[in-house]
Formats: C-alpha cells, structure tokens, sequence
C-alpha cells in the first residue's frame, strides 16, 4: 500500500491530467448532450489531447470510460444515447485516468441548467462531507477517522451515506487495498502511513440509505427514488498531512 518516491511522482501526474479532464469539462455546455456524448468527448481529451488511457474502459467488461449517474443514480450509471442531461437534474461524473503506469481516480457532480435548493443543497452538503474526510488524513490517524467525519457531516444535514460502496487503494490497480469506508467510528481500522494513496469518495443520499441494482448489472439507483449526489478525489498520505493528487484548479482544502 506504500508507494514510493517515485511512484508518488507518476500519480502526480496522472492526477493532474485527470484533474485538467474535469476543469475541461466544466467548460462544456452539458445541458442538451446525451451521456453517451459526454463519453465520447472525455475519450477523445484522454487520448488525443492528453495522450492518458480511460482506465475503466474495459475493466470489468465496462464498455465505456465514465460512469454518468443522473439523479436518483448513486453511481455507476452506463452512457447512453437516450439519457440527455435536462434542466433541473444533477449528474456525477466519475473518470479514471491511467498514465505512466498509474491510475487516478475522480469524480463530480454537475448542476444542469436550472436546478432547485433541494439538489444544490445535496450537492454542497456531500462535496463539503467529502473534504471533512480528506480533512483528517494524515500519518496516525484511522480508516475510522474518515468515515466519521464524512457520515458526522452527512447525518447533520439529514442525509444518509451509501455503505456498499465506498473508496479503495489505488495506483497500479484501479482497486488497491485498503477499502476506505464513508461511515465509521474514530480510532477504528487501519492507521494511515506516509505513502499510501486512495480514493475518498462519498455517496451521499437525500433519503434513506437503501439502494437497488439494475437489470443491466451496473447502474444503482436509491430505493425511495430521491436524489443521490457524489463526490471524489485520489489522496496521499504525506508526512504531515495530505496532498490531494487529483486537485482542480481553483479548488482548495477548505480550512
């Protein structure tokens, strides 16, 4: 789970080439556009502009390079033609990127057109929950660190935090150990090193926690039918704290 110097460096880079995907698409239109035509246009950036590989793209028997996960789609919902992003939804869009050997992991919740409090609120709530995890990393403190500062913040907006998926080890491997959970008590589970690399990533529901799969195998959608809302980074464990490796410009740790 440690990754050396060099190692930290080449997911440096994937990272930012990941992170410019993103500060890319926040440049796009997406309002009108299918889900498959997003697809298509973050494939063509990954490999013409930024010469990367899409990682997911045939991991898994996966098809496509981003999952799209439109409203009450917790996460990974398949590109489609016939799913156009409209005014008033909400859409994670969850990327991976491979380049020099290294994977990088990330993923956003986009506001479509004009879209009501209830869905903004949700939105915020689980971004500002996603960074009370990636507050408290650091050498010494737990897996159960994260998890509490992320369900603490869920809990007081009176959302729910999805427990069957949660964030993992990465680097070579899309999914490395260890597995990092959104819920959780303090001091519990593994202690963070100096080196280590994972994702944080929340979801984070309007209503109750309870999901459901899909006829086609992937897509999971809340139970009630109520909004679901992601947010994602790729982090590592520096000797004081933590570096966030797939860092937007413009973004900032809150303080």
């Amino acid at each position: 789970m440690i990754k050396t110097a060099e190692e930290q460096a080449l997911m440096r880079t994937s990272g930012r080439l990941l992170a410019s995907v993103f500060e890319a698409l926040d440049t796009l239109p997406l309002e009108g556009m299918s889900t498959l035509q997003v697809n298509d246009w973050v494939e063509r950036f990954i490999v013409d502009e930024l010469q990367a590989r899409p990682a997911s793209k045939g991991q898994y028997g996966f098809g496509y390079v981003l999952n799209s996960s439109i409203d009450n789609v917790v996460c990974h919902g398949v590109p489609s033609a016939d799913d156009i992003l409209r005014s008033g939804s909400i859409v994670n869009l969850d990327i991976t990127l491979e380049k020099g050997g290294y994977i990088a992991d990330s993923s956003k919740t986009y506001l479509i057109g004009e879209v009501d409090y209830a869905a903004k609120r949700l939105v915020r709530v689980t971004r500002e929950a996603m960074w009370k995890g990636i507050g408290v990393v650091r050498p010494g403190a737990t897996l159960g660190d994260i998890g509490f500062a992320i369900q603490q913040h869920a809990k007081a907006h009176g959302y729910s935090v999805v427990r069957e998926f949660c964030g993992h080890g990465i680097g070579q491997q899309m999914h490395e150990e260890p597995q990092v959970l959104h819920y959780g008590r303090r001091g519990d589970g593994l202690e963070l090193e100096e080196g280590m690399t994972f994702t944080i990533e929340p979801m984070i529901n309007q209503g109750r926690a309870a999901i459901d799969m899909s006829d086609d195998g992937w897509t999971v959608t809340t139970r009630d039918g109520k909004l679901s809302a992601q947010a994602e980074h790729t982090v590592l464990v520096t000797a004081d704290g933590v570096e966030v490796l797939t860092l937007r410009t413009g973004e900032r740790m809150p303080d």
